[in-house]
């Protein structure tokens, strides 16, 4: 039996399949997005917890969809085919509490050399995942979005929230869900990496502005324990005049762990939280607070929750109530219980008990375990939540997580732009502008190199907020035997966190975290001496970076940009970039090529006492991708693309390359981002192609943005002429009248001209 019927752009098709009818729906929410549903019962009635965008109505579809009497779903676009289903596969539930429901899964033909990308944090070092096998549920270094793309310009989200296996074998991949009203998921073209990025975002939710602030250095460490102890790492880097922007305090600001997440400093050595906030402030520095969704039992929070039943009944994060001892006593167990975030109500406990942190001050949360911790147990993905069986939803709750605390924010204040840095996300997650970070890794410089394809695979899903503990979060084995807090005067662990930092520096976010460890620029020497210089010249430079990282920000928010970019994404063209998985484009302009192997000392050893010579000059080899040419940021030297050069790798240098034809801001020098306006910009101009950037500028927190209050400055680059656009927008502080000192690099040569700019349009002849 066959029929079709068109209802607005819903064509629905019921197949005879395997003795059973499969039914199948096609809705548009775009030219370019298609909703494929198949069920052999209901269609899908629960909303969805990702996609925002609503179907279309009339449409004329860019994307053509053939579905043959079996129910095998062919998609066409670019006048050639670009997709075609395998089988689907239903197992109804039998019982439990999801009986009835499905077991439900569908697969893809993929051409043999084609590379698939995103899918979330793996720690694999791959950047093309085929072949891949994984059991899909949110962890600690480990996360999934349920979204892929291919290099042929399509991508699938799949809109399940269980526990789902992805299986790549034999040309075909298979995503099967434990759970699941139907098969539903999306096809996106958008011809490239771009596009297939922008079209998730219309679909599923655009990324905001974060503040200017966080784009500066992030100091952490696991824990500050008292109050003093935070204010002197402020106090020291302003002393040392070394830059920083954030400091972030960890755990157990609250006391015991019966305390834990009071979301209330009562800890006795944090006598007067209020004052500490406020004195970072007058130190124009920013703090960010580790809030958990887990509560102990002696805590308001526990308490009004467990009362309304809106507590998760599984064993998680710390496992005994006594925090002093390792391994845990178990005979004093913690009785710590995660909150049910699937409920609305028991987001609104959650933010009401926050507000006692945001009515002090705090600039940020760092939402810590939103995967959330779970030490597995029989029978826990049968409990209910608020929102269905734990099974049917857990891995959403990372977004119930992070949007509750972001939609309650922006509903009490326009005036502060919300900052969120969290462990574990979801689709859907980058409308909150959150920053996800890529777990507790070791400290090894084998995990070091899985940081870089986790980032841009993740980057590759949708959401462009990611970093890395810089140094990995476990260095133990760097710290002398029986000692913590020793490893920053290890050379092994300097080398490998000299060069975290300098791949750190081009993440989103720069931050410095881990534990066992004191990472603070001092403990790794005095200035003067190679590692310390390093360090501070690393951070300097992001700062020198930041009106060019504000601006990539704003094409973040206002054209779907990235800011860490897989080479395929610019270099399509050049296969031997598809995999590649130690360089990448941070923006549009900078081709970065972290140092990833030790040059200095033995990556297989774990403690030294005698510092190599630092000062000797190391190179190493860096691939330029065809389609362009690239100056050396540090030397001017102009190459062709599509070649292997050998530069200079020494201690204090990353290689970096600027493409050809790009237009660089670079930053007045200063010890936080909004310490000086930018009214003397160096606008680096690299002469051998035609180019263009936009400045943008606003008051650098707030919302106001959202209401047009802000500005931009178009740059062109054709031939030798450089044209500054007028001035668009405005916003209270705008800088009216301006210098821009321009660079122009035309291979060894280096022209310095200084153009007044008070708004009206300008061309350069250079």
């Amino acid at each position: 039996m066959r029929r079709m019927t068109l209802l607005a752009c819903t064509l629905m098709l019921a197949a005879v399949a395997a003795a059973q009818e499969v039914k199948v729906r096609v809705t548009y929410y775009s030219p370019e997005i298609v909703r494929i549903e198949k069920t052999m019962g209901d269609f899908r009635t629960t909303p969805s917890v990702c996609v925002t965008a609503e179907p279309l109505q009339s449409v004329k579809p860019k994307v053509k969809v053939d579905v043959n009497a079996d129910g095998v779903v062919t998609f066409h676009a670019a006048g050639r085919k670009i997709l075609t289903e395998g089988a689907s596969n239903f197992e109804q539930i039998a019982d439990g509490p999801d009986k009835g429901a499905w077991k439900a899964g569908q697969s893809w033909k993929l051409d043999a050399d084609e590379p698939i990308y995103g899918l979330g944090f793996l720690q694999n070092a791959k950047l093309n995942l085929r072949g891949e096998n994984r059991t899909m549920i949110q962890s600690n270094t480990e996360d999934f979005a349920n979204f892929f793309q291919s290099i042929k310009g399509y991508g699938i989200f799949v809109d399940n929230y269980s526990p789902t296996e992805w299986k790549d074998a034999d040309g075909v991949l298979n995503i099967t869900s434990q759970v699941a009203e139907e098969v539903d998921y999306y096809f996106i073209y958008g011809g490239n990496a771009d596009g297939v990025i922008a079209g998730l975002r219309q679909l599923t939710g655009e990324v905001p502005m974060n503040a200017l602030w966080t784009y500066g250095f992030h100091q952490s460490r696991e824990r500050y324990k008292t109050q003093k102890e935070l204010l002197d790492v402020v106090r020291g880097y302003r002393a040392a005049q070394v830059p920083l922007d954030g400091i972030i305090q960890d755990w157990q600001y609250w006391g015991n762990n019966y305390l834990w997440n009071a979301m209330e400093f009562l800890n006795v050595d944090f006598p007067d939280a209020k004052a500490m906030v406020d004195q970072t402030h007058a130190m124009n520095a920013h703090m960010s607070i580790s809030i958990w969704q887990s509560f102990g039992p002696q805590t308001k929070p526990f308490r009004e929750l467990k009362e309304k039943g809106l507590l998760l009944d599984f064993l998680t994060w710390p496992n005994s109530g006594l925090a002093e001892y390792w391994p845990p006593r178990m005979d004093y167990p913690s009785g710590v219980l995660c909150y049910d975030a699937y409920s609305e109500e028991a987001r609104d406990i959650y933010w009401k008990h926050l507000t006692r942190l945001y009515d002090l001050g705090i600039d940020a949360w760092w939402m810590d375990s939103t995967d959330p911790d779970h030490n597995y147990h029989d029978g826990d993905f049968d409990q209910m939540t608020a929102m269905g069986s734990l099974r049917s939803v857990r891995n959403i709750y990372p977004l119930m997580c992070v949007e509750g605390v972001y939609d309650h924010q922006r509903a009490v204040s326009s005036d502060k732009r919300v900052f969120i840095l969290t462990r574990s996300y979801f689709t859907g997650q980058q409308r909150t502008g959150a920053n996800t970070w890529t777990g507790d890794t070791q400290s090894t410089w084998d995990d070091f190199r899985k940081q870089i394809t986790a980032c841009l695979n993740y980057t590759l899903t949708g959401n462009p907020n990611v970093n890395s503990d810089i140094g990995g979060f476990f260095p133990s084995g760097y710290n002398r035997r029986g000692q913590t807090q020793t490893c920053s005067q290890n050379p092994l662990f300097q080398e490998l966190y000299v060069r975290w930092l300098q791949f750190g520096l081009y993440n989103p976010m720069m931050r410095s975290h881990g534990e066992s460890s004191r990472r603070e620029i001092w403990e790794f020497g005095k200035k003067g001496e190679p590692v310390y210089d390093a360090i501070e010249k690393t951070i300097r430079m992001r700062y020198a970076l930041m009106p060019y990282i504000y601006s990539t920000a704003w094409q973040v928010t206002s054209n779907d940009d990235s800011f860490m970019r897989a080479l395929m994404m610019d270099f399509k063209g050049d296969r031997k970039v598809w995999e590649m998985t130690d360089e990448f484009m941070f923006g549009r302009s900078l081709l970065v090529a972290p140092v990833t192997h030790a040059l200095y000392t033995d990556e297989q050893r774990r403690w030294s006492d005698n510092a190599p010579d630092w000062t000797e000059a190391k190179r190493m080899d860096v691939y330029l991708p065809a389609g362009a040419r690239w100056y050396d940021y540090y030397t001017n030297t102009l190459y062709n693309g599509g070649r292997e050069v050998n530069v200079d790798a020494s201690i204090d240098h990353c290689p970096l390359f600027v493409r050809a034809g790009s237009i660089l801001p670079i930053g007045p020098d200063v010890q936080y981002a909004s310490e000086k306006p930018w009214d003397n910009l160096e606008i680096r101009v690299y002469a051998g192609a035609d180019g263009k950037f936009t400045l943008y500028e606003d008051e650098g927190d707030s919302y106001n943005y959202e209401k047009g209050m802000y500005s931009t400055i178009d740059f062109s680059l054709k031939g030798s002429k450089l044209t500054i656009g007028a001035r668009s927008g405005d916003f209270p502080g705008m800088l009216k009248e301006r210098s821009f000192v321009i660079t122009y690099i035309n291979g060894k040569t280096v022209k310095n001209v200084t153009v007044s700019y008070d708004g009206t349009a300008r061309t350069v002849n250079l």
